[in-house]
């Protein structure tokens, strides 16, 4: 019904950048939400950074100056610019997308990617 496909992980050093795409295909009516979250070994799923519909982006703390989120619309494509990579961003990341497949625009379901590895090693 809905896809996923993420790019752009690998192995990088301390300091060095990365950009990570999700583009979302399928059945897909209108899209509420998209974003990524990421997830280290041994914790928790977090949030990294969202944007609406509307525009409006959000970002954990944490994101606020080294990540960036923009969006390609015509594409239903989202991308994440890491800068100034460190250690502890090493993770796995993984684009959400909140999604109607129905023309009403409801329900609204979350749709995960399969994740992309992001390694920040000398």
């Amino acid at each position: 019904q809905v896809q996923l496909v993420e790019s752009g992980g690998g192995l990088v050093q301390p300091g060095g950048s990365l950009r990570l795409s999700c583009a979302a295909s399928g059945s897909i009516f209108s899209i509420s939400v998209m974003g990524w979250y990421r997830q280290a070994p041994g914790t928790q799923r977090e949030l990294v950074a969202v944007i609406h519909s509307t525009g409006t982006t959000t970002y954990a703390d944490f994101a606020k100056g080294r990540f960036t989120l923009s969006r390609d619309n015509a594409k239903s494509t989202i991308y994440l610019r890491i800068n100034n990579l460190k250690p502890d961003d090493t993770a796995v990341y993984y684009c959400k997308v909140g999604a109607s497949l129905d023309e009403s625009g409801w329900p609204v379901n979350d749709y995960w990617g399969q994740g992309t590895q992001v390694t920040v090693s000398s």
